[in-house]
């Protein structure tokens, strides 16, 4: 009982997003059928919105500001080499 309450304990916010995503995907199915096409909508923003925290819930990724400017500027320095490496007159479409 102790193994099985730990985990509960330690999954509770996976757990709530994967509860909310089928929850989600059976108000999408019942407001598409019902010709209710800006609630199914809605409900599918809830569902990509969960499948994301849970998702990143499980790799551990933890969404705060630090992470983002990092993310920000590791992207642009990226970017810059990538850019800096392309021919002067590359042709464009």
């Amino acid at each position: 009982m102790g193994t099985l309450t730990a985990s509960l304990v330690l999954m509770r916010w996976e757990l709530v997003s994967a509860v909310m995503m089928f929850l989600a995907s059976t108000f999408n199915v019942k407001c598409r059928q019902s010709s209710r096409n800006g609630m199914a909508f809605i409900f599918t923003g809830v569902g990509i919105g969960m499948s994301c925290w849970f998702v990143t819930g499980l790799l551990g990724i933890t969404l705060s500001m630090d992470n983002l400017l990092n993310f920000w500027h590791i992207t642009k320095d990226v970017f810059v080499d990538v850019m800096s490496h392309t021919p002067a007159d590359y042709p464009l479409p």
